[in-house]
């Protein structure tokens, strides 16, 4: 290299260390409740890919939704079940967005911003494979377990009992 040849650093409120562990945290959370595959992406607050997982078994497409459930969290700047209880009877406005982002936003549960130690979104983790609530309940566990916040802070009540 060249004398004086250097970078920048670029800094990064979401550590890949912690991007990994809300996605073992996710993924063990959804084994031991027994849910189906799941496609788990982490989002940093720019909405850049950090981690990703896709279990065996998983469909294809589950990437693509799962990416657009946590973009739909960081767009909007609440987790993605809030987005679709908001949006929902403003359909014009969500298909508005849809197209704003190219796609890539998809306002059901399964998208929940991290917080930090202060309430700030660092990111955000979009789970997909299984009914939306329990793909929910899988990233908020997941982001517990990485010892940070979430938004939406609980899973919906009655996660368990969702259908496909």
């Amino acid at each position: 290299m060249a004398e004086g040849y250097f970078l920048v650093p670029i800094a990064s409120a979401l550590r890949m260390e912690q991007a990994e562990a809300v996605l073992n945290g996710t993924l063990a959370a959804a084994r031991a409740e027994g849910l189906l595959p799941l496609a788990v992406a982490v989002l940093d607050a720019g909405a850049q890919l950090v981690a990703f997982r896709r279990e065996d078994g998983c469909g294809v497409l589950r990437f693509e939704i799962a990416r657009g459930k946590a973009q739909a969290a960081l767009g909007m700047g609440i987790g993605s079940r809030v987005v679709r209880d908001r949006l929902r009877e403003r359909v014009a406005f969500q298909a508005a967005i849809a197209a704003a982002s190219e796609g890539r936003f998809i306002p059901v549960p399964g998208g929940v911003l991290i917080l930090d130690a202060q309430g700030q979104a660092i990111g955000a983790v979009g789970v997909s494979g299984d009914a939306s609530d329990r793909d929910e309940y899988a990233a908020i566990m997941g982001i517990r377990a990485a010892g940070l916040g979430a938004h939406p802070a609980e899973p919906a009540p009655a996660w368990r009992e969702a259908g496909l």
